[in-house]
């Protein structure tokens, strides 16, 4: 009974710091859209990985802000050239290796650079491909990771889903 208790208050903190941000939010995405999106995708990775490695709900909120924190650090840092050229080396992996094989990509103005690496390649019920894959990002010597999937869309474009 005391778990499901820190289950419910943790996830009212949780939302009462997301409905408390609203306004700073929509001010930081209108001034730097890339620290909003890193923050988001971070700490969606974050929790993903936590909740499939089977974590208590606990470490899955903890897993979020950690993984919100870095991702809106790297997002900060990556400029629009740097978030084309990892894009582009997304959709090179994603369509053209092999499992294992990666896509790397880097900036000479700023240093930074990053790969892209499919780990695992499968088909849905309703035949759209996906890939799982690990990306890496070095931004002033530090090195990031992050794990997600991508799925073919129908026209052809690949989407990114976790």
């Amino acid at each position: 009974m005391r778990r499901t208790n820190i289950q419910w208050v943790a996830l009212l903190v949780l939302l009462t710091f997301a409905v408390s941000s609203c306004a700073t939010m929509q001010q930081t995405y209108e001034d730097n859209p890339k620290a909003v999106l890193g923050t988001i995708g971070g700490a969606g990775a974050g929790a993903g990985i936590a909740a499939l490695a089977g974590a208590s709900p606990g470490w899955i909120v903890a897993s979020a802000v950690m993984g919100g924190l870095v991702g809106g650090v790297i997002g900060n840092k990556l400029d629009n050239r740097d978030k084309q050229m990892a894009s582009e080396a997304a959709t090179r992996a994603f369509e053209q290796n092999k499992t294992g094989q990666a896509s790397v990509w880097n900036n000479p103005d700023n240093g930074h650079s990053g790969s892209i690496t499919p780990t695992k390649t499968y088909q849905l019920s309703n035949g759209q491909y996906c890939r799982e894959y690990k990306q890496t990002i070095t931004v002033g010597g530090e090195k990031h990771q992050a794990y997600g999937t991508a799925c073919r869309q129908a026209d052809g474009t690949w989407q990114i889903q976790s």
